[in-house]
């Protein structure tokens, strides 16, 4: 057993592994230990980096690895355990040996070499984001003008400040950690392996940028949209501790539990006694001034996700109006009504009622399609009370405009909007009635046909709709003649 002793830096490493490979030592005959006074690492090239080759190295030169292997031992060297010179060394025994596997997550020590690097990544990302420096106010001669206290993870710390020095000009800085510390002087970066304790760093002076960065943290703070496990999850509660704002956040949170999410940034609101009143959802909604267009409607949340809003069709001064229930994937896409197999459908049951679609004006009750996602397919979705109640709004405004002598419900969201009230299919079909001073007749809509499984079903339902659409041909014709014979009768003068 060969005993390599070495500093606690990979530059050291790096050294002594070169000469045992040169040695032909397997990684089960080093014992590696670590000497207890750490010098200062060497600054050298830490690998010899070129593509992979298929040669092997020649036992008097360097080790050439790929430029990812070398990263991964780069990074993996920072992570804090004592096994870890040990562990890489036999990462870059089986590199020599051409087995080339040793750096794919596919492998166990190629698995772990990833792990410990990822790690390490992290340690440096969160201590660049969570440290946090605090001005001398009464500094003494040479002493730095920051400080910082942090607990990195691994030893990252030569790491970070080389990244704060490249940010922070001629200000003189200190970060202490629990194993080291690194101090700039403006110009030159020094690190010292040593042991420092919180309470010799800083103490707890709050300076005026530090007094402002706290007002500002608190004023964008939302109770209302607090998120305890994704807060956590972007900034873990160990280094709260060492954050000004983590003083702050305990409290903010349960004042956010305590009430203020109910109110959002409104304290004194939450603090008032009261109870809930319950309130019908149409009277819920906030005041908002008519939409002048229908492709303008924000009544309901439907549009959102509808390619368009999906109007009527036919002429303004039919006496037959035809309303369906919603747009379905193919009106949506076209922006016209009854234009998919439901509307081939009705086309069917149009004839057999001996009329024409010219004839007729189609509407749905609501005006945007609502639909849930299948895979790549967009499934219909039953409306809800509160969307057909908004969309109420533009059905009055056709029926006004129309005023038909009949008006056919395919179907219970239609007869629903048409009665503004919610109530069963089955108990309006088979007879007409009178709503608004027009005959309404209610019917199935083709879409229910359509899902039959039967065909005989099919027929029976489709026969049903032409019946109910003869009735109103039926009703509109006596109208018709109705009004001829009063004209008659009572001549114009």
């Amino acid at each position: 057993m060969h005993t390599v002793l070495i500093d606690d830096h990979f530059a050291a490493w790096r050294a002594a592994s070169l000469k045992a490979l040169n040695q032909g030592l397997t990684p089960e005959a080093i014992e590696w230990r670590v000497k207890q006074t750490p010098e200062s690492p060497q600054t050298q090239a830490l690998f010899d980096y070129s593509e992979v080759s298929d040669v092997a190295p020649s036992p008097t030169r360097g080790v050439q690895v790929s430029k990812e292997l070398a990263a991964l031992l780069r990074d993996a060297a920072l992570f804090r355990d004592p096994q870890r010179w040990a562990f890489l060394y036999k990462v870059l025994w089986r590199w020599q040996q051409d087995d080339r596997t040793v750096a794919s997550p596919a492998d166990a020590d190629g698995a772990r070499l990833n792990r410990m690097a990822k790690s390490v990544r992290r340690a440096q990302h969160d201590m660049i984001a969570y440290v946090r420096f605090r001005r001398q106010t009464a500094a003494a001669a040479h002493a730095p003008e920051y400080i910082a206290w942090y607990e990195p993870e691994h030893d990252v710390l030569g790491w970070a400040a080389e990244h704060f020095a490249q940010r922070m000009g001629r200000s003189t800085w200190m970060i202490a950690t629990p194993h080291g510390a690194a101090f700039w002087d403006g110009s030159q970066l020094h690190l010292e392996q040593r042991r420092a304790l919180p309470g010799e760093q800083h103490g707890k002076a709050v300076d005026d940028a530090e007094a402002l960065w706290l007002a500002y943290y608190r004023s964008t703070f939302n109770p209302a949209r607090l998120n305890e496990a994704a807060l956590e999850q972007h900034m873990p509660v160990r280094f709260w501790k060492g954050l000004p704002e983590g003083q702050l956040i305990p409290a903010m949170i349960s004042e956010a539990k305590s009430g203020a999410r109910r109110v959002a940034q409104a304290g004194g609101v939450g603090a008032l006694s009261g109870k809930s009143i319950p309130i019908e959802a149409e009277f819920a909604q906030p005041a908002r001034d008519p939409p002048s267009s229908l492709e303008s409607c924000r009544r309901c949340e439907l549009w959102r996700h509808a390619t368009q809003a999906v109007g009527s069709s036919g002429p303004r001064d039919a006496r037959i109006v035809l309303i369906g229930e919603q747009p379905g994937d193919q009106e949506d896409l076209a922006g016209q009504p009854f234009v998919g197999p439901a509307g081939q459908l009705l086309e069917v049951a149009i004839a057999r009622a001996g009329l024409s679609r010219t004839q007729l004006y189609l509407t749905n009750a609501v005006k945007h399609f609502k639909w849930e996602p299948r895979g790549k397919r967009r499934l219909h979705k039953t409306p809800g009370q509160q969307e057909i109640a908004a969309c109420g709004y533009w059905l009055e405004r056709e029926l006004l405009a129309v005023r038909p002598v009949v008006i056919v419900a395919l179907g219970a969201t239609a007869l629903n909007a048409l009665l503004q009230r919610k109530v069963s299919l089955r108990d309006y079909t088979g007879a007409p009635f009178e709503v608004a001073g027009a005959w309404a007749i209610a019917t199935w809509h083709p879409s229910f046909a359509l899902r039959q499984q039967s065909d005989a079903a099919r027929d029976k339902l489709l026969e049903e709709i032409s019946t109910a659409l003869m009735g109103a041909r039926r009703l509109a014709e006596e109208s018709v003649a109705s009004s001829a014979r009063t004209r008659h009768e009572y001549p114009e003068n």
